[in-house]
């Protein structure tokens, strides 16, 4: 069964807008960068995010959200705990970001 992984960030408060697009461009760009190294392929389905734009006022100061697909559990778990791009990624934030949130699910499972 296929895995949704939602990120959401909080950026620090006073970072340059392009410092910040670059880290989202970064993010999205895993879609690419991430490969299985038995099949050497890309295994992340689809990646989708943005900048917060909801009127509701409940982000709980969550600035930033992505949406990626993965095949199954054994794709998401490897790159949470061992694809080298994704470690790089998440090393690169250091600084950059106050909170972090990830909400896995399986669609239909509740």
């Amino acid at each position: 069964m296929g895995i949704t992984h939602i990120v959401m960030f909080r950026f620090k408060q006073g970072l340059p807008a392009d410092t910040i697009k670059d880290a989202c461009e970064r993010l999205a760009a895993l879609s690419d960068n991430c490969v299985q190294p038995s099949s050497q392929k890309p295994y992340i389905k689809s990646t989708i995010g943005g900048v917060d734009n909801s009127p509701e006022g409940i982000q709980g100061g969550i600035t930033h959200a992505f949406v990626m697909e993965f095949e199954n559990p054994k794709d998401r778990d490897y790159y949470v705990h061992q694809d080298p791009a994704h470690l790089a990624f998440v090393k690169s934030l250091d600084g950059l970001v106050e909170k972090v949130q990830a909400v896995d699910f399986t669609d239909g499972v509740f």
